[in-house]
């Protein structure tokens, strides 16, 4: 039995009514039911200090008074809601909302439409007026009744009152996503990859996005895959010291540019003959230096590419190449100039922007737009770089389609982003300060988790209409067919940890999840897309059903579907999910069965528990699964590792989930760990090349003759 969680420290004091009332109305938990289910209360301290990252004083009963106070008059001054989001229902009955107005004023009220148009048809129900006062002035609020036949779409509720008007959005959501790119009664397979380990021996030592389209074209005609599954691609800071893991980028809007394959730029072939040669020879030199090692770097690797991209950046573009770059710039706006600001100031000042000098902090400051000014070419550069990732990116995608894949390329879209990058930079009205997201204490992790990323502010998040969440899933959405939401639950809440307190010292912040999966079924039904949600770890039953009813796939893990410690039997699990044998958390099956998981967590002294009863409770799992496998008739008894691999993989095919994903680790025999939690500098993590069972760095152009690859497709039953 696992070791149970260390209790934590007790409330200093019972939290006072004014300060659970606060914590209430910001969503602040005062308590809370742990992985056991026992309930722990959260101390005054840190409701304290959660209250004070979003802006509110809850020091002491006076200011608890005082914010409460605040806050109703903040209601009350205000003529429309933050902002209104609203999901569509067949019986078209419409959505009512609250409107302030002076009892005595001329009010007139209607919705701009996305596409252009006004709809006047708001009427006022027949409600009780609720009175109040702001400013000192006597307040109606009033109810009005919107038409439940508006467009899905992004849309402005307008009130004008005495010839003053205020305005918020009012976005309209489908009832639910339809999964039209899978087949009733069929199991999409597809296979998941971290793209910069996949390399071929035309990448510069990191897998690209070429690399991505030749595998998607690959998989998809000679196998009948139907996704690419691929990590975060989301962009780190472009200088010395490039963040290895995915899942901590500066953004979550733009694209790491190390995944843009040089020679496919149009404009490279616009180079003198001097030129090409130079960046020929150096691609070929990096290549044999980088393609036999045992680790990847991806500082060689940009350094190169970065010269290359500056060389082809300076041959300029043709009028036609040069509308396009035009109409990309337009589409993202402000926030493009923002990021490729950040990203020319961090190449020059570091990739933290609280070590920048001062003048440089703030974004709307004088000295940044001086900055602008003097360095608008290196601004440029950047600019141009996201679109050619977009390009290719949608290169990409088109390869995995024309391939025969009925979804393609699936991204990946992480928590959150790093403390210092360029999304709290430049958004720091809707990052909290003062806090970061984790996890709170658990069975494996004691004291809980820090992952050191700020967290969105609920309030502003409305209170700025959805409009960074908006963009960031349009970005992502623009060129695939699919998008994995890491930690799902982060949608509904997430755990904040005071600055400089262990993780046990925080409590959950409650997110509006309606309206944070509302958008998220607009914006991928507008792509087309397949969304399916990581919600491993302890998840109440109605948060599944939750996210089932509007579409959205979970996600079944094969060493997790044990239920007593028995395997789950095949016909018994979840359907709206995607299922898969292992995740990149965990060794490849090969490793995991061999125990590498434990080896290497002994290693690093990551065991809360005696290794000997990690080792017993991992034979049991090995047994427990042989059995199930050969109770199946998918094994025979003194069958070989390779024979159990291929077994998994087909007692999850046999499964009712609507994906399936398979690991190119897997597909290739590989043993090593590619993360190992709990750990940063301790272990290589995200810096292993992809290599077979017997530890040779393998490429893609050995996929074909890898008898790994043809026995596991074999057993799965997807090859065309």
């Amino acid at each position: 039995m696992p070791t149970p969680p260390t209790p934590l420290t007790p409330a200093v004091a019972q939290i006072e009514p004014e300060l659970s009332e606060l914590a209430v109305e910001y969503g602040v938990a005062t308590e809370y039911r742990d992985q056991i289910g026992v309930m722990r209360d959260v101390s005054r301290a840190s409701v304290q200090a959660v209250l004070a990252a979003m802006g509110v004083d809850a020091s002491s009963t006076l200011a608890c008074k005082r914010s409460l106070k605040k806050l109703r008059s903040a209601h009350w001054t205000a003529t429309t809601p933050p902002s209104l989001v609203f999901r569509q229902s067949k019986d078209k009955m419409g959505w009512e909302t609250w409107v302030h107005v002076d009892p005595a004023a001329t009010t007139r009220i209607w919705v701009d439409l996305e596409d252009g148009g006004k709809r006047f048809d708001i009427a006022q129900t027949n409600r009780p007026i609720v009175s109040g006062s702001a400013h000192g002035k006597p307040v109606s609020e009033l109810t009005y009744r919107i038409p439940g036949d508006l467009p899905i779409g992004w849309h402005r509720f307008v009130v004008e009152v005495d010839g003053v008007k205020s305005d918020c959005a009012l976005i309209v959501a489908p009832a639910q996503l339809e999964l039209e790119s899978l087949e009733t009664g069929r199991q999409s397979w597809g296979v998941a990859t971290q793209l910069y380990s996949a390399r071929s021996h035309r990448s510069w030592g990191i897998g690209d996005l070429a690399d991505l389209a030749d595998m998607a074209s690959w998989f998809g005609r000679e196998h009948g895959a139907d996704f690419m599954l691929v990590n975060p691609l989301h962009a780190c800071a472009p200088s010395a010291g490039m963040e290895p893991s995915p899942y901590l980028p500066v953004t979550r809007r733009y694209v790491n540019p190390l995944y843009v394959r040089v020679e496919q730029i149009p404009e490279y072939s616009y180079l003198s003959s001097e030129q090409i040669a130079v960046i020929s020879a150096s691609s070929q030199q990096l290549r044999d230096e980088l393609n036999s090692l045992d680790r990847l770097d991806r500082d060689a690797s940009w350094v190169a590419k970065r010269a290359a991209l500056m060389a082809i950046h300076e041959v300029g573009l043709e009028p036609g190449r040069g509308a396009q770059y035009a109409d990309f710039r337009a589409a993202e706006g402000d926030g493009l100039v923002d990021f490729a600001t950040w990203s020319a100031i961090s190449e020059l000042h570091g990739p933290q922007w609280d070590e920048w000098p001062e003048q440089l902090r703030d974004p709307t400051s004088e000295d940044v737009a001086g900055f602008r000014t003097d360095h608008g070419d290196l601004i440029e550069f950047h600019s141009w770089l996201q679109w050619i990732v977009d390009d290719q990116m949608a290169t990409a995608q088109q390869a995995a389609l024309d391939g025969g894949m009925s979804i393609g390329i699936m991204h990946d879209l992480a928590v959150g982003v790093h403390l210092y990058g360029s999304d709290t930079w430049v958004g720091r009205q809707v990052m909290a300060q003062g806090v970061t997201v984790g996890a709170p204490p658990d069975s494996f992790n004691q004291i809980g988790q820090n992952w050191s990323q700020p967290p969105q502010r609920p309030d502003q998040l409305a209170a700025t209409g959805y409009a960074s969440y908006r963009d960031m899933l349009r970005t992502l959405l623009r060129h695939s067919g699919g998008l994995r939401i890491d930690h799902v639950l982060g949608l509904f809440r997430l755990w904040w940890i005071p600055e400089g307190q262990l993780p046990s010292a925080g409590t959950y912040v409650r997110y509006d999840h309606r309206a944070m999966v509302d958008i998220l079924v607009l914006e991928a039904s507008r792509a087309g897309a397949v969304i399916v949600g990581e919600d491993l770890g302890t998840v109440e039953p109605w948060v599944q059903t939750f996210l089932a009813d509007r579409g959205i796939l979970g996600t079944s893990i094969l060493w997790f579907e044990r239920e007593k410690g028995a395997p789950v039997a095949p016909g018994l699990w979840r359907s709206n999910v995607m299922a898969a044998v292992t995740v990149h958390d965990l060794p490849p099956t090969l490793g995991y069965l061999a125990g590498s998981h434990v080896e290497l967590r002994e290693e690093l002294g990551l065991l809360s528990r005696p290794v000997s009863e990690e080792w017993a409770e991992h034979a049991d799992e090995a047994v427990r699964w042989r059995a199930a496998l050969t109770k199946q008739g998918l094994l025979r008894p003194g069958a070989g590792e390779d024979e159990v691999v291929a077994a998994l993989h087909r007692y999850v095919s046999w499964t009712p989930a609507k994906l399936f994903a398979v690991s190119l680790a897997d597909l290739v025999g590989e043993r090593r760990t590619q993360n190992q939690p709990g750990t940063k500098d301790e272990y290589p993590n995200w810096r292993i090349p992809l290599a077979d069972s017997e530890g040779h760095n393998v490429f893609i152009e050995d996929y074909p003759h890898i008898r790994a690859m043809a026995r596991i497709i074999s057993a799965i039953g997807a090859s065309r």
